[in-house]
């Protein structure tokens, strides 16, 4: 008894599905993995199974049962695995190795090719043998796979993995303005290299205490490293607040390795204090978690920030002390500030 992958195409219509595993199961076949994906003429079944008849054997019995273009090809015990297990596993790894996007992809299809083509020849090809899933105008990545045809629904999947390992595009609707209760506008835009300078001249203009409650420490200049880090995508999202081509205010939401968990912080201008910058970015932080995924979002803060704390009171943050008799923590859920968004 060996395993087998066989895919079959039906017209979509109710029981032709029971029919195809009772047609499995009269030759001994013990189904052990099932897949249905919509494509442009039907539905292609696709099952792993354990069966003692021979391949020509299960597709005649398929082709009786009312399968059309019946293909029945090897498998292994390796293929068994949790398809929505492989494909989060493979996530992860395109998203920490985006350069090896071909090799990934071709163990998510099963491809028994991949590579990267180039130029003016890329693009879609006929034969069902081979996919081109595009990653740029003149960069695509080619897959072939020879005993079975891609699918619509595999194609997508590329696609979509394409997207996991391509860097987060920065969209113009990213800068928004924020218009305080005076009537003050100010421009909130991601934090990028770009204002590398301006972030330091922020700090240059905030008091001690003010820099104080942000680092814990009166820290004269933001270290390069320091900035560097706030700057990186693949670590978390910042936004500055910007009047008249000067940063006022920045605001800080970090990923934490804990599940589900971001954190904020804030370093507004003494003279912009108490206007309402706070409670704006955070709230736009919190926007930022929630299509994160995230579900809370934390703030450490040190117990004399009296302005901090109130804020996030506002906002439905629970405070608790930490093991640091000097130090608050606020546990804000992303659900509650969302649906006041």
């Amino acid at each position: 008894m060996g395993f087998l992958r066989i895919r079959t195409t039906v017209d979509e219509r109710p029981g032709r599905l029971a029919k195809l595993a009772a047609a499995l199961a009269e030759r001994g076949g013990n189904i052990l993995g099932l897949s249905v994906q919509p494509d442009v003429d039907g539905t292609v079944d696709e099952f792993v199974a354990e069966i003692p008849a021979s391949p020509e054997a299960v597709r005649e019995a398929l082709e009786a049962a009312g399968g059309r273009r019946v293909l029945v090809v090897p498998a292994s015990a390796h293929e068994l695995t949790d398809e929505p297990t492989r494909a989060l596993l493979l996530a992860t790894r395109v998203r920490a190795m985006p350069w090896r996007l071909p090799e990934l992809m071709a163990e998510l299809l099963r491809a028994d090719d991949a590579r990267w083509i180039y130029g003016e020849s890329v693009s879609d090809l006929p034969d069902p043998t081979q996919l081109v899933v595009r990653v740029a105008e003149k960069r695509a990545v080619r897959l072939r796979r020879t005993e079975l045809p891609f699918t619509m629904t595999e194609a997508a999947r590329a696609a979509a993995f394409v997207r996991l390992a391509q860097p987060p595009v920065e969209q113009a609707g990213n800068e928004r303005s924020l218009t305080l209760g005076d009537g003050t506008e100010l421009d909130v835009r991601p934090l990028t290299g770009i204002y590398r300078e301006a972030v330091r001249d922020l700090h240059d203009r905030c008091s001690p205490e003010s820099r104080r409650f942000r680092y814990f420490t009166s820290m004269p200049a933001l270290p390069p490293r320091v900035f560097d880090r706030l700057v990186d995508r693949s670590r978390g999202q910042s936004l500055v607040a910007c009047f008249d081509g000067q940063v006022v205010a920045m605001a800080n939401l970090m990923f934490t390795p804990d599940p589900g968990i971001a954190e904020m912080a804030f370093l507004v201008e003494d003279r912009w204090q108490g206007k309402g910058v706070g409670t704006a970015l955070a709230r736009m932080l919190v926007q930022i978690a929630r299509d994160h995924g995230y579900a809370e979002v934390r703030a450490t803060m040190l117990s004399d920030n009296a302005r901090m704390r109130s804020l996030l009171v506002r906002l439905g943050a629970t405070l608790a002390y930490t093991e640091d008799p000097g130090v608050v923590a606020a546990h804000l859920p992303v659900a509650g500030v969302a649906a006041l968004l």
